[in-house]
């Protein structure tokens, strides 16, 4: 293994997310007045925390989101994530050889830890995530394309930043990774190969990415 330390984005990498909360955020802007589409909230907000949405709609608009725009929004996606949520073809079987190998790994999202707990308790995703392995933009205060998520989770556990690859499938994920001077696997099943320009390499196939890291 050529890293210290494989470090998981977890929507639309390690769970099939992203259709699912995107539909819902374009929606609920779209009734609050913003019209967006599907196609707008997977160009604009994909993969960023939820302080990039007010920030964006506050300047593109001059509006500010409801107070109780999180919680609800958190609300929808939740009830969706226990009707239809489903891990990502291939993730159970690369973390259970990483875990196997003897390869640390551990998920940074800029989604809540309740997002992501939420997620891996639907898919059975938890028995591989211990609390020592999950960290959220929320213990950094600033979400991505900041590096500062990516260089936390490396210093909690224990990896150089040049010695960590980021597996990532968000054009904001990417520049963190750079940002942060570690190497960065783009994920292309859902991001077209040219919004993920800065990667270190491109695939297609989660169960592609053992191989890979070697």
């Amino acid at each position: 293994m050529r890293y210290d330390l494989v470090i998981f984005d977890n929507d639309g990498v390690l769970v099939d997310s992203e259709p699912i909360s995107n539909r819902l955020l374009a929606a609920y802007l779209t009734e609050l007045g913003h019209p967006t589409s599907y196609e707008d909230s997977i160009r604009d907000y994909m993969g960023s925390a939820m302080h990039r949405i007010h920030d964006l709609v506050g300047e593109r608009t001059g509006q500010r989101l409801p107070a109780e725009f999180d919680e609800t929004f958190h609300r929808r996606v939740f009830a969706a994530f226990e009707r239809e949520l489903e891990p990502v073809p291939g993730a159970v079987d690369v973390i259970a050889k990483l875990a196997a190998d003897g390869v640390p790994y551990c998920v940074a999202s800029s989604g809540s830890h309740e997002r992501i707990r939420v997620g891996h308790r639907k898919t059975g995703l938890d028995r591989w995530f211990g609390e020592d392995r999950v960290f959220s933009s929320q213990d950094v205060g600033k979400g991505k394309p900041a590096p500062d998520l990516f260089l936390y989770a490396a210093e909690r556990m224990g990896a150089s930043p040049e010695r960590c690859v980021v597996v990532e499938d968000s054009p904001l994920g990417v520049r963190a990774a750079v940002a942060a001077g570690m190497d960065v696997y783009g994920f292309t099943a859902m991001t077209p190969a040219a919004r993920l320009a800065g990667a270190t390499r491109l695939f297609s196939d989660l169960g592609q990415l053992a191989d890979l890291l070697v």
